[in-house]
């Protein structure tokens, strides 16, 4: 069963709309067409989002709240996006667009 997202942001760690346009190109599939059996029960975000509230709030992954994704979807995720480079990729594309913003080259150098 599809679970709706709430536009609400029930926490500081979750993402906002503008934030989330930006971060869901960026994102793989959660599994490939063929390996899929059914439909996700989580969306891509609402994994994010759990992946967010661990990293802010420091905790263990098995106390993350129960609205958000159970931990062992999310660290599954966290697991395979990590060894996949899929969360270096999101940080590096946004460091260069940070960095394109306050007119800075790749090296630091202004323009």
């Amino acid at each position: 069963m599809q679970k709706t997202y709430l536009a609400a942001m029930p926490y500081s760690s979750s993402l906002t709309d503008k934030e989330w346009e930006i971060l869901e190109p960026l994102l793989p599939e959660i599994l490939p067409n063929k390996k899929r059996t059914r439909p996700p029960n989580w969306t891509k975000r609402e994994i994010l989002d759990g992946m967010l509230y661990q990293l802010k709030n420091g905790c263990n992954w098995c106390d993350l709240p129960k609205d958000l994704p159970p931990y062992s979807t999310v660290f599954w995720h966290y697991k395979q996006w990590r060894s996949d480079g899929i969360l270096e990729q999101i940080m590096t594309t946004l460091h260069s667009r940070v960095r394109e913003q306050v007119k800075k080259n790749q090296n630091g150098q202004l323009y």
